[in-house]
């Protein structure tokens, strides 16, 4: 049992990797990038046993994406790879394909996000792996989808936020489209509904005996979060457009800038909150003359510029404590520099610092979500490659030391 630094930054001991809601739980990762591996994230923080399947010569790609370390993989992989076991395998190889088919016997989960139809020409796609393993889960993550005209195309999470129509929203009203954030975010999101979907399944499998595939494209897992735009351009032809920092129902719920001149997020989401806020800017005039949503949304300049003007005249620590004290939601838009300053992520440990043998200390965004008795954990940070080779193959399929070094040799592992 190694030692780690705790979500408060406290140096502990860290948990046995048997303890977790997801103890038990046996998942094969043979995905690359985020979005199917972000899925063996979340259940490896969770205590399940996540075991990382790459390729022998050089693994999975994430391991060079992004700002590499002193131990030549990226910030991103130690990160995002945390609490899996790393094994290399090829699985274009037919030997590799049969040890595959070993493990999955002796598996529960397997997380893939290959095109449509490559796993089948392997000859390990689901309908092969279910007859070694009833109960078997597979998560199925690919560009569009396993079903469509477009299902054998590629993409990444730019294409998706593109074809599922944020990337439309996203910009200054005058201005082009641009990147909602984060060029990731299709990917974390869709890791996060694979994760929805297998904890799914294998209840059902607890219940059925049987177990299923997630069908998942990328840009699906976007589209499902664009609140009302679906049903307001069927219902009433509306094309949401872009708005900047504007929200198209709500007024003012923005960004505004103070004194000082650091930037706030403001959030007036109904009557009640506008009129506290009227209250705070010293004109509760404003709560009559604006009353409702719609004559704010019909008057969105006038009742910016106000906002505007008020915020301004103030300085980011006063205007945070008269919203504060008035009941307003307002916050500083922080930099990664602010976060790393404050004192609620400090309190809420969402800052992990951690110590790896391999790349040195490390801060990390810490597990997610938190429970009250079986919390996620943080146990290592993303392993070298084929670091846990000799456990897998060695204890897990029962491979002699000569079998896995004839292996090694011909490529297979």
């Amino acid at each position: 049992m190694s030692n780690s630094a705790n979500q408060s930054g406290q140096t502990s001991s860290v948990r046995d990797e048997h303890t977790g809601a997801m103890q038990g739980l046996r998942v094969l990762d043979i995905a690359t990038f985020v979005a199917a591996p972000f899925c063996g994230t979340i259940l490896a923080d969770l205590g399940a046993e996540v075991i990382k399947v790459e390729q022998p010569n050089g693994g999975d790609s994430l391991r060079k994406f992004g700002t590499i370390t002193e131990c030549g993989d990226s910030l991103v992989w130690l990160s995002e790879a945390r609490n899996k076991k790393a094994v290399t395998l090829d699985l274009r190889k037919p030997e590799g394909v049969a040890l595959f088919k070993q493990l999955v016997e002796k598996s529960d989960v397997v997380l893939e996000n290959f095109r449509p139809g490559t796993l089948e020409k392997w000859g390990i796609g689901f309908e092969d792996l279910r007859k070694l393993n009833p109960k078997l889960v597979m998560l199925r993550i690919s560009a569009y989808g396993q079903t469509g005209p477009k299902r054998g195309e590629p993409g990444f999470a730019r294409i998706a936020h593109a074809f599922a129509g944020l990337s439309w929203l996203a910009g200054e009203a005058d201005g082009p489209p641009v990147v909602p954030g984060s060029t990731s975010m299709a990917d974390y999101i869709s890791g996060m509904w694979g994760a929805i979907g297998v904890m799914a399944a294998l209840r059902n499998s607890e219940i059925t005996g049987r177990g299923q595939f997630i069908d998942i494209g990328l840009y699906e897992s976007v589209f499902r979060l664009l609140d009302e735009v679906a049903p307001a351009f069927a219902k009433y032809g509306i094309v949401r457009e872009r708005m900047g920092a504007d929200t198209v129902n709500v007024v003012p719920h923005s960004h505004y800038q103070t004194a000082s001149g650091e930037w706030v997020a403001l959030a007036c989401t109904n009557d009640k909150m506008f009129e506290r806020l009227a209250v705070v800017m010293d004109k509760p005039e404003l709560a009559n003359t604006y009353p409702t949503s719609v004559v704010r949304v019909e008057n969105r300049a006038l009742v910016n510029s106000l906002v505007a003007e008020w915020m301004a005249t103030y300085t980011l620590s006063e205007v945070l404590e008269r919203t504060r004290d008035g009941g307003v939601p307002c916050a500083q838009i922080y930099s990664i520099k602010d976060i790393f300053e404050d004192e609620q992520y400090r309190a809420r440990g969402n800052l992990l610092h951690v110590y790896d043998p391999r790349a040195g200390e490390l801060v990390l965004p810490a597990p997610m979500p938190l429970l009250s008795e079986t919390p996620p954990q943080f146990r290592h940070a993303g392993r070298a490659l084929g670091a846990d080779n000799a456990e897998i193959f060695g204890e897990l399929l029962g491979l002699s030391e000569k079998q896995r070094s004839d292996a090694t040799a011909a490529g297979v592992i």
